[in-house]
C-alpha cells in the first residue's frame, strides 16, 4: 500500500463505511461522497479517485450526514477499533 494516498472506495471499506468494496465503489459512483483536498471540494465519481491524510469527507450514510477528517489510510480492513483510527468525526457546521 501506498502512504501517499489510498483508492477511496479501500478506504471506505476498511474504514467500516462499507461492508465490502463493491458497495463503497457504488457509494462513491452515485455521487454520494464530496471530498476536499487542499481547500477545494469536490464530489467525486469514481472509486479510484485517492484519498490522502489530511483530506476531509461528506457523505450521506443511514439517512445521516457523516463529515470526517482521514487520519491514517489503513493497511486492511481490521478490527472496528483499528477502523476508529482512521479518520475523526468533525461536528457539522450550523
Amino acid at each position: 500500500m501506498s502512504e501517499v494516498g489510498c483508492r477511496i472506495d479501500v478506504w471506505l471499506w476498511r474504514a467500516r463505511f462499507a461492508k465490502s468494496r463493491s458497495l463503497a465503489a457504488a457509494m462513491v459512483e452515485r455521487g454520494t461522497v464530496r471530498l476536499t483536498h487542499n481547500g477545494l471540494q469536490s464530489r467525486l465519481d469514481k472509486p479510484s479517485r485517492t484519498v490522502h491524510v489530511g483530506d476531509g469527507l461528506v457523505f450521506a450514510l443511514g439517512g445521516r450526514l457523516v463529515e470526517l477528517e482521514v487520519l491514517a489510510l489503513g493497511d486492511r480492513r481490521g478490527p472496528a477499533s483499528e477502523a476508529r483510527a482512521l479518520y475523526e468525526a468533525r461536528a457539522p457546521e450550523a
